[in-house]
C-alpha cells in the first residue's frame, strides 16, 4: 500500500470518528427546551480531558519538545481545532439539529483544501474557486431557506447559530491545514497532543469555571465523553497522519462522507428526521465539493511553467 492510499484510508477513519461529533455534541448540549451541558463547558472541558490524555501519551512516547519555529504553527492549530471549532460549534448545536448542521459544514473539504493550498503556496485553478464559491452559496441558501421554513413566521433569514457554524468551519480548515503541515516533520499524534497540552493553562480553569451547576443526564455525559476522547483526541491521530501521508488537498476529499454519516448517525441517536430539503442541499453541496476536488491545484513554480497537479 503506497503512502497516498494509506493516507486516504487513515483520513477516512478520521472522518468516520469526526462524523459523530455533531450528533454527540447535540446530545451533550441538549435543546433550548431541555438544556444539558453548556457549549462553553463542552468545548473547553473536552480539550482539558484530551490534554490530560495527551500529556500521558507524550511522556509514554518520550516525545521531543517541538522546535522553536513550530510553537507558532502549533498555536494557530490550537486556535482552530482546540478553541475555534469546538467552542463555536458547541454553542450553536443547542439551537440547530445535527442533520441541519451537517449540511452547513459540508463545504469544509473545499475550505480545508483552499487553506492548505494557500499555506503550501499552491495555486488552485479558477474552476476550483468557482466550485468553492458555489458550495458556499449553496450552504448560505440552505441556511436561509431551512431556518425560515423552521421558524413560525417562515421568514427567510440566517439563524445566528448558522453563522457560528460557518465560522467554526473556517477555524477547522485553518487548524487542519496547519496541523497537516506540522505533521510533515512531527509525528501526527504529537501535533494534536502538543496543541492540547499548550492550551491546558486556559482550557482547564475555564472548564472548571463553567462546570454544570445542576444534575445532568447520563446521556449528555456520554456525548461529552465521546467528543473529549474521540473527536478531540483519537480522531486527529488518524486524520493528521492521513493528511501528512496523502497530502491535504487529496485526503481532505474523504470529508465528502462526513455530512451523510453525520445525518445517518443523528437519526437513530437523536430521533431527528431527514427532510427532502436537507437531503437535496446536502447532495448538491457534496456534488459541488466533488467537482471542486477534481480541479487542478499546482505549485506557484509549476503554474509558471504551465504544469499542474491534481
Amino acid at each position: 500500500m503506497n503512502a497516498t492510499t494509506k493516507g486516504l484510508w487513515l483520513g477516512t477513519l478520521g472522518v468516520l470518528i469526526f462524523s459523530l461529533s455533531l450528533p454527540m455534541t447535540r446530545l451533550a448540549v441538549g435543546t433550548p427546551s431541555a438544556p444539558q451541558l453548556s457549549g462553553v463547558f463542552i468545548a473547553l472541558g473536552r480539550a482539558a480531558v484530551a490534554a490530560g490524555l495527551s500529556a500521558a501519551f507524550l511522556l509514554a512516547t518520550r516525545a521531543p519538545l517541538p522546535r522553536r519555529q513550530d510553537w507558532w504553527p502549533l498555536a494557530i492549530t490550537a486556535g482552530g481545532v482546540v478553541f475555534g471549532f469546538p467552542l463555536l460549534s458547541s454553542i450553536a448545536m443547542r439551537y440547530v439539529q445535527a442533520v441541519h448542521s451537517s449540511v452547513i459544514v459540508g463545504v469544509l473539504p473545499l475550505a480545508t483544501a483552499a487553506v492548505g493550498a494557500l499555506l503550501h503556496r499552491q495555486r488552485p485553478s479558477p474552476g476550483f474557486w468557482l466550485c468553492a464559491a458555489a458550495g458556499s452559496g449553496l450552504v448560505v441558501a440552505f441556511a436561509v431557506l431551512h431556518s425560515g421554513s423552521a421558524s413560525s413566521a417562515g421568514a427567510a433569514r440566517v439563524h445566528w447559530a448558522d453563522t457560528l457554524l460557518l465560522l467554526a468551519m473556517l477555524c477547522a480548515a485553518v487548524g487542519y491545514a496547519y496541523g497537516a503541515r506540522l505533521s510533515q516533520h512531527m509525528r501526527a499524534e504529537h501535533v494534536i497532543c502538543w496543541a492540547l497540552v499548550m492550551s491546558l493553562p486556559l482550557t482547564l480553569p475555564l472548564a472548571l469555571a463553567n462546570w454544570p451547576p445542576a444534575a445532568i443526564k447520563t446521556s449528555a455525559w456520554w456525548g461529552f465523553a465521546y467528543v473529549a476522547v474521540f473527536s478531540m483526541w483519537l480522531g486527529f491521530f488518524a486524520w493528521y497522519r492521513g493528511l501528512a501521508l496523502g497530502g491535504t488537498v487529496r485526503v481532505s476529499q474523504a470529508q465528502l462522507l462526513q455530512p451523510f454519516l453525520s445525518m445517518l448517525f443523528a437519526v437513530p441517536l437523536l430521533g431527528e428526521t431527514l427532510d427532502g430539503m436537507t437531503l437535496g442541499f446536502g447532495l448538491a453541496v457534496i456534488a459541488t465539493v466533488f467537482v471542486g476536488k477534481k480541479m487542478p491545484v499546482g505549485s506557484a513554480r509549476k503554474m509558471a511553467t504551465g504544469a499542474t497537479t491534481s
